[in-house]
C-alpha cells in the first residue's frame, strides 16, 4: 500500500524535473524561477514591504477615512499611489503562488526528512503568518469585500469560544465599528509580517549562504512583470462597507481567500479541522519519514591543519572549529555536529589532507565519510585505471543523487558514483589523469538542483580554479569535461560520454611511466 504514494510522489518529482529543464533550456539555471523558488519568496516580501511603506503613508486609519484614503490613492495617483497598490496586491498573490509552489517542490524532493526537519518545521507556522498577513490587508480596505472577510473571519473564530463575547458583535451595526478598531488593524498588519519577517530568517538559519537573493535578470523580471500587470490591470475596491447591507457580488481574491466559501458550504468547525488537520499533517510529517541513518563525516585530529575550508564549503552548518586541545594559541581543528550533518562528503572534496599523491599506504585525511573514505576511493581507482582499455581511457565520477553513471561502464570507461559530486577532491583528477586516464567526465545533479545545494556549485569552481582546493593549472583542460545532468537523464549523459570520447580522438593519448607509488607516470600532451 505504501510503494503506491512512493511512486505518485516519484511520478510527479519527474514530472517537475522535465518542467525545470524546459525553463533551462528557455532560461540559464541561474534566472529559472522553478531552481530558486526560495529567493523569489524573500524578493516579493521586499517587494510587499516597499509598496506597503507608501500605502501607510496615505493612510487614514479612521473609520471614516479608510475607504477613502484608499480609493483616493487609485484615483488621485493613479501613476504613483495606485500602482503601488496594486504591485502590493498581485506582489502578495505571487507571494502565495511561490510559497505553494516551494512547498511542493521540497515535498516532492522529500526534503522533510533527517537532517531538514529543521527547516521544514519552522516554515510550518509562517503559512499561518502569511496568510493572516494578506487577509488583514484586505480588511483595511474597508469596501464590501472586507466587511464580507470581516464577518466571516470573526464568525471562524467565535467558534472556539476564546473570547467573553462573540467577536462577530463588533459588526451588527456601523456604530459598532471604531477608529480604535483600524488602528487595531494597521498594528496587525505592521506586527504580523514582521513575525512573518523572524520566522523566514529562523527558517534558513541551519543552511550556510542560503538562496534568498535571485539573480538580478531574474528579479528584475519578476518585478516587470508585475508592474505591467499593475498598470494593465488595476487594484480596485468595491462599494464602501456598509453593515446594514449584505454584498450580492464579491470580486475575490482566491489566492488567500479560497477557504471563505467553505465556511458556509460547510461549518467552522470543518474548515477549523480541515486547516488544523493540515497544519498538523504537515507538522508532523518528518517523524513518519523513513530513512536509514546515514554515517556523518568523522574528523581525524591528527591530519587536520584547522584550514577551515570544511566549515567554509559545508551546505548545512554541521562543521565547526574549536580551539586545539594542547595546542598553541590559535591552532584549531574540526569538529562535526552529526545532527545537522546530511553525509554528503562535500567536506571531504575540500579537505587538503585529501590528495591521493600522498604516499601513504592507507590514505588518512582530516574529515572523511565512512562509508566512502578518500582511501577507498584511491584504491579503487587505481585497480580501474589498471583495467581500462581502448583506444581513449575515461574515468567519469558522478553522483548518487543526479544521472546513474553506472550506465556508462565499459572496458575504456570507469564510473565512480560519489555521495556528492562535490566530495571530489580536484587533486583526484590530475590523479587520474597521470595514472593513464586520456580523459575525466564530471557529472552531478543540474545547477541549482543539487541534492546537498552547492555540491555541484563547489565543484565547478574547484576545477575553475575559483575556489579551493583547486585544480592546478598544468592540467590540459581539454581533457576534463563538466555535465550536469540529473536524475532520470542517463540517456543524455551517455550521449555527452560519445561527444567526450569524440573530442579525445583528436588529442594525443596519455604515456604511462613508472613512479615510487603508482608505478606510472603519464606524460601527456
Amino acid at each position: 500500500m505504501n510503494g503506491v504514494p512512493i511512486a505518485a510522489r516519484i511520478a510527479a518529482l519527474r514530472q517537475l524535473q522535465k518542467l525545470e529543464r524546459w525553463y533551462d533550456s528557455a532560461f540559464d539555471a541561474k534566472d529559472n524561477p522553478w531552481r530558486h523558488l526560495g529567493a523569489l519568496g524573500f524578493f516579493l516580501f521586499w517587494v510587499i514591504t516597499a509598496s506597503g511603506i507608501y500605502l501607510y503613508v496615505f493612510f487614514d486609519t479612521s473609520v471614516e477615512g479608510a475607504y477613502r484614503s484608499v480609493a483616493a490613492l487609485t484615483r488621485e495617483q493613479s501613476y504613483a499611489g495606485g500602482v503601488m497598490r496594486s504591485l502590493h496586491r498581485y506582489a502578495s498573490d505571487a507571494f502565495v503562488v511561490v510559497v505553494a509552489l516551494h512547498l511542493v517542490k521540497e515535498f516532492l524532493h522529500r526534503r522533510y526528512a533527517g537532517f531538514r526537519w529543521f527547516s521544514w518545521l519552522t516554515g510550518v507556522p509562517l503559512l499561518w503568518f502569511l496568510f493572516a498577513s494578506g487577509i488583514g490587508g484586505y480588511w483595511l480596505v474597508w469596501d464590501q469585500l472586507a466587511q464580507f472577510i470581516a464577518i466571516a473571519t470573526t464568525e471562524w473564530l467565535d467558534w472556539l469560544s476564546l473570547f467573553g463575547e462573540p467577536l462577530a458583535r463588533n459588526f451588527l451595526t456601523a456604530d459598532s465599528v471604531s477608529s480604535r478598531f483600524f488602528s487595531l488593524l494597521v498594528f496587525l498588519h505592521i506586527g504580523i509580517p514582521l513575525a512573518l519577517l523572524l520566522g523566514m530568517f529562523i527558517h534558513v538559519q541551519r543552511v550556510s549562504q542560503p538562496d534568498t537573493n535571485p539573480a538580478r535578470a531574474l528579479g528584475w523580471g519578476t518585478f516587470a512583470a508585475l508592474l505591467v500587470l499593475s498598470l494593465a490591470v488595476p487594484a480596485v475596491s468595491m462599494e464602501p462597507a456598509d453593515l446594514a447591507v449584505m454584498p450580492r457580488r464579491l470580486e475575490f481574491d482566491w489566492f488567500y481567500l479560497f477557504a471563505y466559501p467553505l465556511l458556509y458550504s460547510w461549518s467552522p468547525a470543518a474548515v477549523w479541522a480541515l486547516a488544523g488537520g493540515a497544519t498538523a499533517a504537515l507538522a508532523v510529517l518528518p517523524l513518519f519519514a523513513r530513512s536509514r541513518a546515514a554515517a556523518v563525516a568523522q574528523v581525524n585530529i591528527n591530519n587536520c591543519n584547522g584550514c577551515a575550508r570544511c566549515f567554509a564549503d559545508c551546505p548545512y552548518e554541521a562543521v565547526v572549529m574549536q580551539p586545539r586541545a594542547g595546542g598553541k594559541p590559535g591552532q584549531q581543528h574540526a569538529l562535526v555536529m552529526a545532527g545537522l550533518c546530511a553525509s554528503c562528503g562535500i567536506c571531504a572534496g575540500a579537505c587538503p589532507s585529501s590528495t591521493p599523491f600522498r604516499s601513504d599506504e592507507q590514505l588518512v585525511t582530516g574529515i572523511d565519510m565512512p562509508q566512502l573514505t578518500v582511501n577507498r576511493l584511491r584504491a579503487q581507482l587505481e585497480a580501474a585505471l589498471a583495467r581500462l582499455t581502448g583506444e581513449r581511457r575515461v574515468v567519469v565520477f558522478g553522483c548518487d543523487c543526479a544521472a546513474d553513471v553506472r550506465v556508462l561502464a565499459a572496458p575504456d570507461v570507469a564510473v565512480f558514483s560519489l555521495l556528492c559530486t562535490g566530495q571530489l577532491p580536484p587533486s583526484f583528477v590530475e590523479y587520474a589523469l597521470r595514472s593513464g586516464a586520456d580523459g575525466i567526465l564530471i557529472t552531478g545533479c543540474r545547477a541549482g538542483d543539487c541534492q546537498y545545494r552547492l555540491g555541484n556549485t563547489w565543484t565547478g569552481e574547484r576545477l575553475e580554479r575559483k575556489r579551493e582546493p583547486h585544480l592546478r593549472a598544468n592540467v590540459a583542460p581539454q581533457r576534463v569535461r563538466l555535465a550536469w545532468y540529473s536524475a532520470g537523464e542517463e540517456a543524455a549523459l551517455r550521449r555527452e560520454l560519445e561527444r567526450f570520447h569524440a573530442a579525445l580522438s583528436a588529442l594525443p593519448r596519455s604515456r604511462v611511466v613508472r613512479t615510487s607509488r603508482t608505478k606510472r607516470v603519464p606524460q601527456s600532451a
